[in-house]
């Protein structure tokens, strides 16, 4: 089991750096007063946890029920075939349609829904930056006409992708960077707990910080590190190992771009988006080494400077990394 579900905070009080947020999820909790929010921060930080004790606070028993969690990153990158194979949306998936169609509909009829014992329920979106404008716009509409039963939860790693018309309707909480006093301390408590397991290995204070150092306030991925390290007893620098799997990855997608497949390509660095939680600056920045390693070529470099003003800058991150991925191409042939 992953140590990051085993130790997911399961109440506010178990979540750590971010009292100021905290405060005032409690506070519409406890009054059952709550705007639509946009919760907004880098990965690791807390902001799914949030909003699963925000709900357990609001909902108790019945918390499941009134919050519908949509996983929109996997949604519009897998696409029809996401609806396909997810059984929630089985009933109301229609195949003839576009996916933007398919998610206005399941989006509406979610909404419709009467909440369980409740004056309304909760509709979250996570990685909202993914959604595209057509469907920010329809989510828009959506929030308009059914305020008065659901309250809208966005949660984001790059707040400047969502629409004005959307921002405009929620209360920000932005989620910082754990602080690295605070994660060096949950990462002895995890120790402790874990050191008397068998088949773990000893892991020293001088290991712990150097994972918060390279963690760059990210718990869950410092929870991960430590895990590997007790787990395998690997003594070398955790920052190698961390390194090594990222590295590896984005340097797969440049060999495929060399070879032409641009398809397992974009799949690589989506990869370092979904499964290894980077941010598009972050892919930019485990694929410059790489450029400069292996083929030290300005050309890429310009392309790559390119990219990087444009993930500043865009909508949505994935479409600008599978752009970048092309221009590569153009270089390399």
């Amino acid at each position: 089991m992953l140590w990051t579900e085993k130790y997911r905070p399961a109440t506010f009080e178990d979540i750590i750096g971010q009292r100021s947020v905290i405060r005032h999820l409690a506070s519409f909790a406890q009054n059952r007063s709550v705007p639509h929010l946009l919760l907004a921060g880098q990965h690791g930080t807390g902001k799914t946890s949030a909003i699963e004790c925000f709900a357990r606070h609001l909902y108790a028993d019945n918390w499941a029920a009134n919050t519908s969690i949509f996983h929109t990153a996997d949604l519009f990158l897998s696409g029809k075939n996401y609806l396909e194979q997810d059984e929630r949306y089985a009933h109301l998936y229609r195949k003839q349609d576009s996916l933007l169609t398919n998610f206005k509909y399941i989006i509406r009829s979610y909404a419709a829904m009467r909440p369980l014992d409740a004056s309304f329920k909760l509709m979250v979106f996570e990685d909202a930056h993914v959604l595209p404008r057509e469907a920010q716009q329809a989510l828009r509409r959506t929030m308009e006409r059914a305020s008065g039963t659901c309250r809208f939860i966005l949660s984001t790693t790059n707040q400047s992708a969502i629409i004005p018309a959307i921002s405009s309707r929620c209360l920000p909480l932005f989620f910082a960077q754990i602080d690295g006093d605070l994660m060096l301390a949950r990462l002895k408590e995890i120790r402790r707990n874990e050191s008397s397991n068998p088949g773990m290995h000893p892991c020293d204070d001088e290991q712990l910080e150097l994972i918060v150092h390279i963690s760059k306030g990210d718990l869950r991925r410092a929870i991960l590190l430590l895990q590997l390290a007790m787990q395998s007893g690997m003594s070398g620098d955790p920052a190698a190992i961390a390194q090594s799997e990222t590295a590896t990855v984005a340097a797969s997608a440049l060999s495929a771009v060399q070879k032409g497949d641009l398809r397992i390509a974009i799949r690589e660095i989506d990869s370092l988006m979904i499964d290894y939680g980077l941010s598009g600056s972050e892919v930019l920045q485990e694929i410059r080494p790489v450029i400069r390693r292996e083929y030290n070529d300005p050309s890429l470099s310009v392309v790559l400077a390119e990219a990087d003003v444009r993930i500043r800058h865009c909508n949505n991150e994935f479409v600008q990394l599978a752009s970048f991925v092309a221009d590569m191409r153009e270089v390399l042939s």
